[in-house]
C-alpha cells in the first residue's frame, strides 16, 4: 500500500447555545494540535446558519491557523462556490496561497445547507449548476485568462487575476462529493480532486465509494484528463480511547447533540443517521460502519475496509465533531497519531522487523557479549592488572 495521508474535515459541529468564541478557540487550538502530532491537512468549512457549523469564512479561519502551525496543510472544505462571486474566490485563494507558502487548498462545493442558499435566493438546484459555471471561472482566472462572463448572481468584464499562485503550477483544488453524480462529473471534467464528504454516512453506505471514483474516472476520461486516486479524500467520524469501553463512555459527553442535528435541525437528508437513544446511537456507529467509536485497532480496521472498497485514495479525513470532551477529544487524535497513522504510512513494519530480528538473534549476539567480556578479564588478570 503506498503511504496514505491522513487529516481532519473541520466543518465544524459544535453544540447551539455554548459559548462560540470558546469553541472557535478549540478549533484553531485543535489545528496546532493535529499540525504538532503530523497530520497531513486539514480542511475547515463555510457555513451561515442552523447554529452549530460556526465558521462562515474558511479562509479567514485558514490565515489564522497558518500563524499558528509550521506544517500541516490548510484546504477550504469547502468553499461554497455558488454563493460568491467566483473572481473575488480566486483572488482570496492566490492571496493566501501566499501568506501560507504554498499550504493552501481549495476546496468547493455548491454548497450543503438549505438555509444558507434561502438567505441569498437560491434553491439547490440552482446551487449546483452555479457551482459548474463558478469553477470553470475561478480555473481560467488561476490559469491567468482574463474572462468575461455572465452568471446568474454576478457579471464578470475583463476580470483577471492581479497576483500569479506561489504554488507551482497550482495548490490543490477538489470538489465535494456527497450523493449526486454533480461533484464527481466536475472533478472528471477538470482533473481535479475529490472530497468524498458522505464516504460513510450517505444511506448508501460504502456502496457510494465505488460510484464516486466510476463517475469521476469516466468523465475523466471521456474529456481527455488525467485523475489520480492520490487526490481522492474520504471523511469519516472517529473516536478512540484506549478500550471500547472509555471510548463508549467518552461519547455520552455530546453524540446525541450531533444525531439530533442531522435528524432534526439540518435540512442536509443525504447524511443519514438512525438511533433514538445513547446505546442505539452508539451501537448504530459501531454496527453500521459509518464511522469509528472504539480503539485504535477499531480505526485501522475502519480505513482498510474503505481502502478495500473504494479500491484505494490518498488521503482519509476524520470528520470533527464534539462527542467527546476537548481532552478526550485531543487524546483520541494522538492515539491515531501514534497507532492507526505508522500502520499506513509504512513506519510501523520497519521497526517491527526490527524488533523480531533482533529477538531472532539474541541469544547467539548475548553470548557473544559475554565471551567478550570474559576474554578481556582473562587478559586484564594475565598482564597483571
Amino acid at each position: 500500500m503506498s503511504k496514505l495521508r491522513f487529516g481532519v474535515f473541520l466543518a465544524p459541529f459544535h453544540t447551539p447555545g455554548r459559548n462560540p468564541t470558546l469553541a472557535l478557540q478549540r478549533d484553531l487550538e485543535l489545528v496546532e494540535h493535529l499540525d504538532d502530532l503530523g497530520f497531513d491537512e486539514v480542511w475547515i468549512g463555510e457555513h451561515h446558519s442552523a447554529g452549530s457549523e460556526l465558521i462562515a469564512s474558511p479562509e479567514i479561519f485558514i490565515a489564522a491557523a497558518a500563524e499558528r502551525t509550521r506544517r500541516i496543510r490548510l484546504g477550504t472544505g469547502v468553499v461554497s462556490l455558488s454563493y460568491h462571486n467566483p473572481l473575488w474566490v480566486a483572488d482570496r485563494m492566490v492571496l493566501l496561497d501566499h501568506l501560507t507558502r504554498g499550504r493552501v487548498m481549495l476546496g468547493v462545493g455548491p454548497g450543503s445547507l438549505p438555509t444558507d442558499s434561502a438567505m441569498i435566493g437560491l434553491d439547490p438546484t440552482a446551487t449546483r449548476e452555479l457551482l459548474a459555471t463558478n469553477l470553470d471561472i475561478v480555473l481560467r482566472l488561476l490559469r491567468g485568462e482574463a474572462v468575461t462572463a455572465s452568471t446568474r448572481t454576478h457579471e464578470l468584464v475583463d476580470a483577471r487575476l492581479q497576483l500569479r499562485p506561489y504554488s507551482d503550477p497550482l495548490f490543490d483544488i477538489a470538489v465535494a462529493a456527497v450523493a449526486s453524480p454533480t461533484g464527481p462529473r466536475l472533478a472528471g471534467t477538470h482533473g481535479l480532486g475529490m472530497l468524498s464528504l458522505g464516504a460513510t454516512l450517505t444511506a448508501d453506505g460504502f456502496d457510494a465509494l465505488g460510484h464516486h471514483w466510476g463517475v469521476l474516472a469516466e468523465r475523466a476520461q471521456h474529456v481527455g484528463a488525467e485523475v489520480d486516486r492520490a487526490s481522492w479524500r474520504l471523511v469519516g467520524p472517529m473516536h478512540v480511547a484506549e478500550t471500547r469501553e472509555q471510548a463508549y463512555r467518552d461519547v455520552e459527553h455530546g453524540i446525541e447533540d450531533w444525531f439530533r442535528y442531522f435528524q432534526k435541525v439540518a435540512a442536509f437528508p443525504q447524511m443519514h443517521v438512525e438511533g433514538g437513544n445513547m446505546r442505539e446511537m452508539v451501537d448504530f456507529i459501531r454496527e453500521s460502519g459509518v464511522g469509528v467509536i472504539g480503539t485504535p485497532d477499531d480505526a485501522t480496521e475502519q480505513v482498510q475496509r474503505l481502502w478495500d472498497q473504494s479500491g484505494g485514495f490518498g488521503a482519509m479525513l476524520v470528520m470533527a465533531q464534539d462527542w467527546a470532551d476537548p481532552a478526550a477529544t485531543r487524546r483520541s487524535y494522538e492515539l491515531l497519531a501514534e497507532r492507526v497513522l505508522p500502520h499506513f504510512q509504512g513506519q510501523s513494519e520497519p521497526t517491527l522487523r526490527a524488533r523480531d530480528r533482533a529477538t531472532e538473534v539474541r541469544s547467539g549476539h548475548a553470548q557473544a557479549q559475554l565471551d567478550a567480556v570474559a576474554r578481556m578479564t582473562q587478559k586484564y588478570a594475565e598482564e597483571g592488572g
